[in-house]
């Protein structure tokens, strides 16, 4: 009883002290408890949404991200292949095609076909079938264009790779027997490429290397006329060709184009008696001898 006494005394001794202090306790609780909240969720790894913040953000965070797309969106146009169309086949290995609304004429790299449209030479054996196979591969298809060293010959032409799709044209038409093979330095990617293509063709007589290219080569005489006087005879079999390049290109007997190549004496081509008749008069030997 003596200590009711006392704790009534108190608390009335105390007046508006003791509920103030029981007031201030319960505040100071609820303060301890929100901040041990958000302790809490500090603590806490918190991993925001992707679809609401991004794949960026996400990894890298706020600061970072709008870096990183950049480099992402940079990335990503890297990879845009551009693609151009083909207004006009010239021939099997020729075409032209739109560029940045221009008219440009490409040459096929490491492909050499039969002569159509050259203005001082015949129609060559296959180069009707030929020009065909190449409008069926790429007239007015959109073509990407691929480079390898030189950015065009000395006509100004481009020489390009030709791809539609994943159909890599120039190495058709070789392996098709539409063309042999003819790279030259420095452009050279595919050069063995293309040879062990034009070799699987011949093993096939398909095109150029079938009967009919061949039995014509072989009924070709050599004509008299362009064999130098002082060096007569039947041994003057040496071609010195000018390919549609304008490159001067001598051929002996067993070279693999010996035989399909054809001599015009009024496209300036001529016959040599000797190899070195035809290096000294600028003719370089064909590669495929």
């Amino acid at each position: 009883m003596i200590y009711s006494s006392l704790w009534f005394i108190s608390v009335i001794g105390f007046g508006i002290t003791a509920p103030e202090a029981l007031i201030t306790t319960n505040e100071e609780s609820e303060v301890v408890s929100v901040l041990s909240t958000q302790e809490d969720m500090l603590d806490k790894e918190v991993i925001p949404d992707e679809d609401e913040v991004g794949t960026a953000e996400t990894l890298f965070g706020q600061e970072d991200s709008l870096e990183v797309i950049k480099q992402l969106s940079a990335s990503d146009s890297q990879d845009v292949v551009e693609t151009y169309l083909v207004t006009r086949v010239v021939d099997g290995d020729t075409i032209d095609v739109l560029i940045d609304g221009e008219n440009k004429r490409v040459r096929y790299i490491g492909v050499n076909t039969p002569e159509t449209v050259h203005p001082s030479k015949p129609v060559e054996c296959f180069g009707a079938e030929a020009s065909n196979r190449n409008k069926e591969l790429v007239a007015g298809k959109q073509v990407r264009l691929v480079k390898d060293v030189s950015e065009t010959d000395k006509y100004g032409r481009l020489l390009r790779y030709v791809y539609v799709d994943d159909v890599f044209v120039n190495l058709i038409l070789i392996k098709e027997g539409y063309a042999n093979a003819s790279t030259y330095p420095p452009d050279v990617v595919y050069n063995d490429v293309f040879r062990e293509a034009e070799q699987e063709a011949r093993e096939s007589e398909v095109g150029l290397w079938g009967d009919k290219c061949q039995n014509e080569s072989a009924s070709e005489v050599p004509p008299a006329a362009p064999v130098v006087q002082s060096n007569s005879g039947s041994s003057c079999v040496v071609k010195g060709n000018i390919n549609s390049d304008e490159v001067k290109i001598y051929h002996v007997p067993g070279c693999q184009s010996y035989n399909q190549t054809k001599i015009n004496e009024e496209a300036g081509e001529r016959w040599f008696c000797s190899e070195q008749e035809a290096l000294e008069a600028g003719w370089r030997k064909a590669l495929n001898c």
